[in-house]
Formats: structure tokens, C-alpha cells, sequence
């Protein structure tokens, strides 16, 4: 099972692999993200955001 984080900040702190996921999203999905900090706390859920705010680009 996944561990779940209490957000977005220790997301990335704590797991390598969702910071560089993070960070090479765009500057606009990562704002996006942000304002979702707290619903944010998996490398899944952050994958999901991201793919929501990037379809939108399509």
C-alpha cells in the first residue's frame, strides 16, 4: 500500500520520486496543485491532479 502523506510539502520533501515528478510539471500545474496542498498526500494523487490540469491543455 501507498503511504499517505499530510499534503503536498511533505509529499515531496519525504519521496524522491513525486519531488521530481513535481517538479517537472509546469509552472501553471504546479500552482494549480498547490492550491489542492492538503488533498494532495500520494504519488498517486499528485499523478491524478496533474493529469486533470494537463488534459485541460488538450
Amino acid at each position: 500500500m501507498q503511504r499517505k502523506y499530510s499534503g503536498l510539502n511533505e509529499l515531496i520533501k519525504e519521496d524522491s520520486e513525486a519531488n521530481s515528478y513535481y517538479n517537472s510539471l509546469p509552472q501553471y500545474v504546479k500552482e494549480m496543485i498547490c492550491q489542492q496542498e492538503q488533498n494532495v498526500n500520494s504519488f498517486d494523487s499528485l499523478h491524478s491532479f496533474a493529469d486533470n490540469y494537463t488534459k485541460e491543455d488538450d
